[in-house]
Formats: structure tokens, C-alpha cells, sequence
């Protein structure tokens, strides 16, 4: 089995949570991977050393300063009435709507949907903030979230 139900997911409430709705249609589009099939995507596109962020390592391309471009805030968004995405972040990633999407927080914590989803429901993902990083299916462009309110932006090699 590739997915776990949603609900089975340990932080599942960061997707029902009162103040940040999900639609059904929504919710029904983001798939927790199961831990083999996030250990296989996290080692492929990720890193193959480490498995948390807070981890990054010479060899990683998420460590190389070279990879990030820009820095800004994510945080002052989330905590205002705007449901826009950072308009850096924005800006950077210029993705088609049904684009596949990985937001990886661990080796066995991925969860794939699409761009239209994930921004729709940014705010629920954020509640996750821990260096987590945002990459596209065969997409270069990427994200990485900070627990300090800002978010880089990049392109993966």
C-alpha cells in the first residue's frame, strides 16, 4: 500500500483543525505515503544520509548554500486573515494546478497532493514547520520551511 488513510496520520489534526477548514475534495487529495514508500522518495529526492532536516549534511543538496536563493517570511501571512501564499514563495514556484507535490518533514513522513491543494491549504501544512521542505514532481524548484517563521527558496540539482 503506497498511502496511509489521513486520519491515521500522527499530526492528522493539523488538517481538521476548527480555525483552518479543509474541503472534503481537498482533504480526499492529501495522501500520507506509507513509511516504505516516504523512506524510498525521501532517499531519492532528499537525502540519502539523514533522516530529518535538522540533519542536512555536506553531500546533501538541501545543505548547500548554493541551492537556496532568497529567504523571507512565511509566518506574518499565516497569522493574518490573507490565505494567499508569500508572494516570494509565490513567485518562485510557478507550477500547474494538478502538479504532484511531496511535503516532506521526515524519511517516513511525506505527503504527496497537488499545488492547487497545497495552496489552498498552506496554513494546515505549517503547523509542520520544522525544516520541512516543499518539492515538485519533476520540478527543480524548491521550499524549505523554518520553525523560525521564514522559508528559503531554491532550486534542487
Amino acid at each position: 500500500m503506497n498511502y496511509t488513510p489521513l486520519n491515521e496520520l500522527k499530526n492528522a489534526w493539523i488538517f481538521k483543525h476548527k480555525s483552518l477548514p479543509i474541503a472534503d475534495s481537498d482533504l480526499q487529495k492529501i495522501k500520507p505515503m506509507s513509511t516504505a514508500r516516504a523512506n524510498t522518495l525521501w532517499d531519492t529526492f532528499i537525502s540519502k544520509q539523514v533522516d530529518h532536516p535538522d540533519f542536512f549534511k555536506k553531500g546533501d543538496w538541501a545543505f548547500n548554500k548554493e541551492t537556496w536563493v532568497e529567504t523571507d517570511n512565511w509566518e506574518k501571512r499565516w497569522d493574518s486573515e490573507e490565505s494567499d501564499l508569500p508572494a516570494l514563495m509565490a513567485e518562485h514556484i510557478n507550477w500547474d494546478a494538478n502538479t504532484v507535490i511531496y511535503f516532506c518533514t521526515a524519511r517516513n513522513n511525506v505527503i504527496e497532493t497537488t499545488w492547487n491543494v497545497f495552496k489552498r491549504c498552506w496554513k494546515n501544512f505549517l503547523f509542520m514547520d520544522d525544516g520541512s521542505i516543499l518539492i515538485g514532481k519533476k520540478r527543480k524548484e524548491t521550499v524549505q520551511f523554518l520553525s523560525n517563521g521564514n522559508f528559503k527558496i531554491g532550486q534542487k540539482p
